[in-house]
This record gives C-alpha cells, sequence and structure tokens, in this order.
C-alpha cells in the first residue's frame, strides 16, 4: 500500500540528524577535545609521519618533475635538505631565541624602573600635570606598575624556586615529542616512497564499500580539498619563513635589540590571515618601546612597511588567489577556530572556511539541479 508513497520532506532528514549532531558536539567541546587528546595521542608518531609526508610532497614532486631524478634519489634530497633545516634550527636558531629572552627578563625589572623615572623627569617639569587630579591619576597608574613590577619578580623567583621540576617534566616532554618527530620522520620516508600503493590501496577499499558516483564524487572533493589546504599551508608557512627573514635583517640593520625573538614573532604570528600582522606588530613595538621610544617608532615603520610588501607583493606571488574566499568568511573562520581549538584553529580557519563553503555551494547546486532552478 504504501510501497511507493514517498515520505514528505525525508531528504532533510540527513541534514536535520547532522545538525543535532552537530549542535551536541559545539556544546560538549571539551568532551570531544579530551577524546580527540587521546585518539591523537595514541596515534601521534603516524599523525607525525602523514603530517610530515603532506609538507614534503610537493618539494619531492618538484625534484621528480623538474630534474627528472628517481623517487629514492629526491627523497634523500629532500630528507637531507629537512635533517639541514633541524641542525641549523638547533644549533643556532634556538639557542639565539633563548638567549634573547633570557636578557629580555633580566632586563625588564630594569626597563619598567627606568620607564618611571623618565616619565617621573617629564611631569615634575610639565605645568599641566601639576593639578592635583591628574597627578593622582598618574600616581595610582605608578601603583599598577609597581605591582605589575611585583608580580614580574615573583613569577621569576616561581620559576627559579621550581627549576628543578620545571626542567625535569619540560625535559620530558620535549624527548617524548623528538621521539615522535623522529618515529614521523622514519615512517614518512615509506608514506612518500610508496604513496600510490597507499593511496591504491584507500580506493580499492572506498569502491568496495560504497558506490561508484559517491567514491567518484568523494575523489574529485578530495582532490579539491588537498588543493585548497596544499596551496594555503604550504604557501603560507614559505611566505612567513621569507618574512621573518626579512624581519630579522631589517631589525639587525637598525640596530634593535631580540632582533631573532622579536622576528620570530613576527613570523609565526604572520601565518594567520589579516590578524597576524597585528598581533605580531604589537609586542614587537612594545618590547622595543622599553629600551628606545625611537627605535620602537623605527619598528613600528620598518614592520607596516614590511606587512605591505607581504599583504601587495610577496603573499599574492606565493598564494595566488588564497583560498576563494570573501574577507568575511576568513574572519569568521579565523573567529570560529580560534575560539574552539586556539592558534591551530585561527591558521586552519581559513582553508576549512573554505572546505566547508565548497561543500555547501556544490549541495546547494545539485539540489537545485534537481529542481530544474538556476539562481
Amino acid at each position: 500500500m504504501f510501497k511507493n508513497k514517498k515520505i514528505p520532506y525525508i531528504e532533510f532528514f540527513p541534514i536535520i540528524v547532522l545538525s543535532i549532531i552537530a549542535f551536541n558536539l559545539l556544546n560538549h567541546l571539551d568532551i570531544v577535545k579530551g577524546s580527540l587528546g587521546v585518539v591523537i595521542s595514541c596515534f601521534s608518531a603516524f599523525i607525525w609521519a602523514f603530517g610530515i609526508a603532506y609538507l614534503l610532497n610537493p618539494l619531492m614532486m618538484y625534484f621528480e618533475k623538474r630534474f627528472k631524478l628517481s623517487r629514492p634519489i629526491a627523497l634523500l634530497i629532500v630528507y637531507v635538505i629537512v635533517v639541514g633545516f633541524i641542525i641549523l634550527l638547533i644549533t643556532i636558531v634556538t639557542p639565539t631565541i633563548i638567549h634573547s629572552i633570557k636578557d629580555l627578563f633580566n632586563s625588564l625589572p630594569n626597563y619598567i624602573v627606568k620607564t618611571q623615572d623618565t616619565i617621573n623627569h617629564f611631569l615634575d617639569n610639565s605645568k599641566f600635570f601639576q593639578n592635583a587630579d591628574i597627578r593622582e591619576t598618574i600616581e595610582n597608574a605608578f601603583s599598577n606598575i609597581n605591582s605589575i613590577n611585583s608580580s614580574i619578580s615573583k613569577f621569576l623567583n616561581g620559576i627559579l624556586e621550581k627549576g628543578v621540576n620545571t626542567i625535569f617534566t619540560t625535559a620530558i616532554g620535549f624527548t617524548s615529542s623528538f621521539i615522535k618527530l623522529i618515529f614521523g620522520l622514519i615512517i614518512s620516508i615509506y608514506m612518500l616512497k610508496d604513496k600510490e600503493v597507499f593511496i591504491k590501496n584507500i580506493k580499492r577499499l572506498f569502491y568496495a564499500l560504497l558506490k561508484k558516483e559517491h567514491v567518484d564524487d568523494f575523489t574529485i572533493f578530495a582532490r579539491e580539498v588537498n588543493m585548497i589546504f596544499s596551496k594555503y599551508i604550504i604557501g603560507k608557512f614559505i611566505d612567513s619563513l621569507i618574512i621573518g627573514i626579512l624581519c630579522f635583517i631589517g631589525l639587525t640593520i637598525l640596530r634593535i635589540p631580540y632582533s631573532p625573538l622579536l622576528s620570530l614573532i613576527v613570523g609565526i604570528t604572520n601565518m594567520i590571515p589579516y590578524f597576524g600582522p597585528f598581533i605580531g606588530m604589537v609586542p614587537a613595538t612594545l618590547l622595543t618601546l622599553l629600551s628606545s621610544p625611537l627605535k620602537a617608532l623605527w619598528v613600528l615603520i620598518f614592520i607596516i612597511l614590511l606587512q605591505q610588501f607581504d599583504g601587495w607583493y610577496l603573499g599574492p606571488k606565493i598564494l595566488g588567489s588564497h583560498v576563494g574566499l570573501s574577507p568575511f568568511w576568513i574572519i569568521l573562520g579565523i573567529t570560529v577556530g580560534g575560539s574552539a581549538f586556539g592558534v591551530l584553529g585561527m591558521f586552519l580557519g581559513a582553508p576549512v572556511m573554505a572546505i566547508i563553503k565548497m561543500f555547501v555551494d556544490r549541495f546547494i547546486s545539485k539540489k537545485l539541479k534537481k529542481k530544474n532552478l538556476e539562481i
């Protein structure tokens, strides 16, 4: 009787179910994060391996196609470059940055006292600040500065008191991460060496379990996702690395203190679209302001010019059309990603939003095509 009857709005049932699941997941983000943390911890070496292989695959393919090299030779060159880069980080870059951080922490209390003395001298010689109300406001501000200075001193003393435990815990964490990274590097070699075999086996599994048309659609979608992620992540990394190096060269020429640390901050924050340049500019300017207001002004001008160069020339040259999103969707992706997953969410917010938009656009186009509508 009901064999040929169609249940009204049945096509919306999967969307409703998925919406309910998504709503519940968003309301229990802590549980989701905890569960993901356990899974990630168990498979961390393989996750490292996949990430490394994904990032190094374009470089390997470049050597294969550009210089007509065999897979083993191309792999050898790529991993020699990677190991050389890691050695450079460990022996030169990391110690320099640690030295800058130590100098900053040692000099911070003196900078605050020096700033107070300068402002006091200015206030004593200014008629405007002789007003009692204004004077009281400034004195309250100074008491807050003293409180901050005291807090910094207590914080540093606390670090020194707990130094042994902190160093021990950090050493264990670093050793564990380093071992996982080494295993990841080794596993990634096999992933890259036999990547076509892995892809073929995954395809065979999908075709065996699912309908051919669904697998074909998914394959096309996966290729486009790969294009978005590879172009964005690798391109943004290269772009930020160049900006960090240029920043270091410029700050060194200007004789700015802590130039390795400031360049690292600018380079890392540059990975975040739109907000990143401003996030990196603020600490760089403020830290320089502690030692010299004039140098802080030069740092501000230099970083603004550097970001303009990146925005108008370097970024478009490396990233091309970026992820094909309007600023509204990129900012939405960064905001939601940042609130849910922190800095990593801010970085991946733009490409993830591009993928979601692409999926939704395809779904809408498919439904409109079935209804013979063109909008």
